[in-house]
């Protein structure tokens, strides 16, 4: 049958529309998926030099623990002190030999029975085969006997090589040998998702492994160098925790933080809680800070502290709004120390650091981990910021009495198994005294045998003034050529209570 002419036409313009139609959504798709893909590759463009960065890391569900907690919780001890407390509570003003120190006459003391008692638990880290293990000053202080027992079971007597209450760590050694010891990792390297194991001894749970990853790092909570009022000192106290979500409990202290390859990059130290349990985040002193400080303990006894010589800030909007600053990142310097290694640099006030050495600070806690990693007498590039350009000039740091030379722990000090620093002046307009030594940290030793605590003031030792370290160590080489005694005066600042120890000297 054939179509009429008017059934062709209309065939043939129901082809040519159904043909435009397909060319127009072809044409809409096509021009739709390229600007799709511009857009997108745009998109990607932006984010190639993080891809590139991280283009070898290891896949979330292919890391593997197994090998890294193998490698270290051999290395991992169980810290368990014990103390001497007084037995019973005494009246210091009814003693009679209260009156030797601010009375005429000197009396009898009535000696109390002591015992020690345990005072806590925590971790530590085996750093060689030959019986070094590093903890926290925290968990070791106070205490007059120090235990340490292997993953294996043995036990051991620790003796503390060397303390350092600025960055809350604690040396110890164990006669053994042949023991597993960790590697030490580089804290620097440590990138903010990575994963991490915390291996320790919570709740005396001995050998735990728990996993999470780094939260922060250069996280400064104001725990350490805190005087006995809470207040926050800026004396040389060093905080760049770095912050993790790997469960952290009480016993974890002095414990290992390890990454994936079972190297040593922080030793857990504190948690974030308002309970004292597990809340969500723990921090760790990085092991740049502890390869330092065990090093400087080790050789010389007492640790190698540098000090810039300035008082320092973090910047905030509103800080840099009035001052004109044109950054955020670095520590503004709000005094310099006279005659110290920055005012000798050319540091100014209102300057603000950001580069140590060419590494880049953008914090108070990141300049302070940075300076703490050099000694008296090294040679440092300071970068700043002076009227919003940059500058660099060259420190040499110096020790706490203002030179270069070595610091070397006191005899009189380590004889008696304490730290001792000059009274804050704050605490003296406090308390009302015009001198005293404070006891920073105590380890077994005389002191600490005879009850004194951490944070006790000494204030008069024989009738003498206690104003310095100096002072200290003079009354000790006098008691020695005489009856070998120590009759200690002083007061605890939390309660105002005077107290007063007769202490027997060995040698």
């Amino acid at each position: 049958m054939k179509l009429s002419n008017k059934t062709k036409s209309i065939a043939l313009f129901t082809a040519v529309v159904i043909v435009v139609s397909a060319a127009t959504s072809y044409a809409t798709s096509y021009i739709s998926n390229k600007k799709n893909a511009v857009e997108f590759q745009s998109t990607s463009e932006q984010s190639l030099s993080a891809q590139a960065r991280f283009a070898s890391a290891t896949r979330a569900m292919e890391t593997d623990f197994t090998v890294a907690a193998d490698l270290t919780v051999h290395a991992v001890v169980h810290v368990k002190t014990k103390g001497m407390m007084q037995s019973s509570q005494q009246n210091f003003f009814d003693d009679p030999l209260f009156d030797f120190f601010f009375g005429p006459q000197q009396q009898q003391r009535n000696n109390a029975p002591k015992e020690a008692v345990p005072l806590g638990a925590g971790s530590g880290v085996i750093i060689s085969n030959d019986g070094y293990i590093v903890t926290n000053n925290h968990v070791i202080n106070n205490a007059s006997q120090i235990e340490v027992t292997l993953n294996d079971k043995r036990s051991f007597t620790a003796k503390l090589i060397g303390a350092d209450p600025s960055t809350d760590i604690a040396l110890l050694k164990i006669d053994a040998k042949d023991l597993q010891a960790i590697t030490f990792g580089n804290s620097d390297d440590l990138k903010v998702g990575e994963w991490v194991l915390a291996v320790g001894n919570p709740f005396n749970l001995t050998s735990t492994v728990t996993a999470g990853i780094v939260s922060a790092k250069a996280r400064n909570i104001g725990i350490i160098g805190q005087n006995n009022f809470s207040e926050g000192q800026q004396n040389m106290s060093i905080e760049s925790f770095i912050q993790t979500d790997a469960a952290i409990n009480p016993g974890n202290s002095g414990g290992a933080l390890v990454n994936t390859h079972g190297e040593l990059v922080g030793i857990n130290t504190a948690i974030a809680s308002g309970n004292g349990v597990y809340n969500g985040y723990g921090f760790a002193i990085p092991s740049s800070i502890v390869s330092k400080v065990v090093t400087d303990l080790r050789q010389h006894g007492a640790v190698q502290r540098a000090l810039l010589g300035v008082k320092i800030q973090d910047l905030s909007t509103e800080v840099a709004k009035e001052k004109d600053i044109k950054t955020l990142e670095g520590a503004l310097v709000g005094e310099v120390v006279s005659d110290g290694a920055a005012e000798k640099a050319g540091v100014k006030k209102n300057d603000v650091i950001n580069e140590i050495n060419g590494v880049k600070v953008k914090s108070v806690a990141e300049l302070q981990e940075q300076v703490g990693r050099y000694s008296p007498g090294d040679k440092v590039t300071v970068g700043i910021v002076r009227d919003n350009k940059q500058m660099k000039l060259t420190a040499q740091l110096m020790n706490a009495d203002g030179n270069t030379d070595l610091v070397t722990a006191s005899t009189a000090e380590t004889d008696m198994g304490a730290t001792l620093k000059p009274v804050d002046i704050k605490i003296k307009r406090a308390l009302g005294i015009d001198y005293g030594l404070s006891v920073e940290s105590l380890s077994n030793g005389a002191l600490s045998a005879q009850g004194i605590r951490q944070g006790f003031i000494i204030l008069k030792i024989n009738n003498e003034p206690m104003e310095s370290v100096k002072d200290f160590k003079n009354a000790c080489s006098t008691a020695l050529k005489k009856d070998k005694k120590l009759y200690i005066a002083g007061v605890y600042p939390t309660t105002g209570k005077v107290a007063y120890y007769e202490v027997k000297l060995e040698k």
